[in-house]
């Protein structure tokens, strides 16, 4: 359901920073922050210039850390943001909130030196912040009674299995990391395709009915429901079974479901606003990572296995976190819902980093120097993003700026 539909209920007396007033704040500005951090650790570790003292493989530190830190905090800042609309109940705030993300914060420090405080530590602190967050959405959405939105918590503790099986790894006790890595990209494309089917052709709808347009996104039926199944079931078999042929139809037959809803949405008809055609363009990255995946699988000697995973990490995940984000931070700071230059460049530099990282595999002889540039263009879009969205989110909604004024 978009978030814009509804107003956001009164937010209790809360005199401190307005970093903790809403939801979206500090996990939206932690998120930014983590990535730039994670990717230029990463990139140093990968080059031989710094060594973590993590008991995870750097690589497998690098893609839980994108996925249980970054893009965990992202879902999260969502959440907060979203479900007070959906129930109609007062929105987490102050003491509880800043509790929540200081317990997100902890997590990224445990898991960073967990060859120094021993795995097993490591994992209790970095598992805290979903067991809290789960907690904190399933008890909104059943005092509310807002079954509609019962799957979010459901993904939440899909979520927290994955992590689960990545830490059971780091302590010894199974070879399970590449599955919980699996399972929680899945998930998030999980949601992607969830709440993007939601988000997007509502407020493409909006925008075009502003501007007197007669031909509008179609509307959620019986055929975004078959899509949503089919990347569920492929995605599901990716986790079981990621070698077989099996799964490589099923990604392609999702990818491909997946592309026709998209088009459905009539996202070419929003090209003169990057606040609506980001969410389109995000959204596009999952079915051509599906397809890259399923292809991969098939055709294991003409399409490298990484290129799917980074179409769906660096270009789903990133630009409609971004996408989100950004759109997300205007409307509730009290901003007009319209992107200047500084936040379309956001979105080009993202799309174009996604671009190169899956190339980079098919042109190995630059492998080496499309890397630095991927990495560099999501440095400078995660970067743009904090330099200028970070102080609305740490300043006062725009209205109460004005009236201290």
């Amino acid at each position: 359901m978009s978030t814009e539909r509804q107003a956001i209920p009164r937010y209790r007396a809360f005199e401190g920073p307005p970093l903790f007033r809403q939801g979206y704040r500090p996990f939206f500005l932690g998120a930014g922050l983590w990535a730039l951090v994670d990717t230029a650790l990463w990139f140093a570790v990968l080059n031989g210039l710094l060594s973590i003292p993590t008991a995870f493989v750097p690589a497998a530190w690098h893609a839980h850390e994108m996925i249980f830190g970054f893009a965990a905090a992202t879902i999260a800042g969502f959440l907060l943001t979203a479900i007070p609309n959906w129930t109609g109940r007062m929105p987490l705030q102050g003491g509880p909130l800043v509790v929540l993300f200081a317990i997100w914060l902890i997590g990224r420090a445990a898991v960073a030196t967990s060859a120094i405080i021993g795995p097993s530590l490591a994992a209790g602190l970095d598992l805290a912040f979903p067991v809290l967050l789960i907690g904190v959405v399933l008890r909104e959405i059943l005092a509310g009674r807002n079954w509609r939105n019962l799957p979010m918590p459901a993904a939440l503790v899909g979520l927290l299995v994955a992590n689960v099986l990545t830490h059971l790894e780091t302590i010894g006790l199974a070879e399970t990391g590449s599955i919980g890595q699996r399972l929680g990209i899945g998930i998030i494309i999980i949601l992607i395709s969830l709440i993007g089917g939601r988000i997007i052709p509502s407020f493409t709808r909006n925008w075009l009915a502003k501007r007197g347009a007669t031909s509008m996104p179609a509307t959620p039926n019986g055929f975004d429901r078959f899509c949503l199944a089919l990347v569920v079931a492929a995605l599901g078999a990716w986790v079981a079974i990621p070698g077989e042929m099996a799964t490589g139809a099923l990604f392609l037959a999702a990818g491909f479901a997946s592309f026709a809803r998209l088009v459905r949405w009539r996202g070419h008809d929003t090209l003169a606003e990057p606040l609506v055609w980001s969410l389109h363009a995000g959204f596009a990255w999952v079915p051509a990572g599906l397809c890259l995946i399923g292809l991969g699988i098939l055709v294991p000697s003409v399409f490298p296995a990484t290129a799917g995973l980074h179409a769906l990490s660096v270009g789903a995940i990133g630009l409609m976190t971004l996408a989100v984000m950004t759109r997300a931070t205007l409307g509730h700071t009290g901003r007009g819902l319209e992107a200047d230059r500084w936040t379309t460049a956001i979105y080009i530099l993202i799309a174009a980093a996604a671009l190169v990282r899956v190339a980079a595999p098919f042109m190995v002889d630059f492998y080496g120097a499309l890397l630095l540039a991927s990495a560099f263009l999501w440095s400078a879009a995660f970067g743009l993003f904090v330099l200028r969205y970070g102080r609305m989110l740490i300043r006062d909604h725009i209205e109460k700026e004005a009236r201290k004024t």
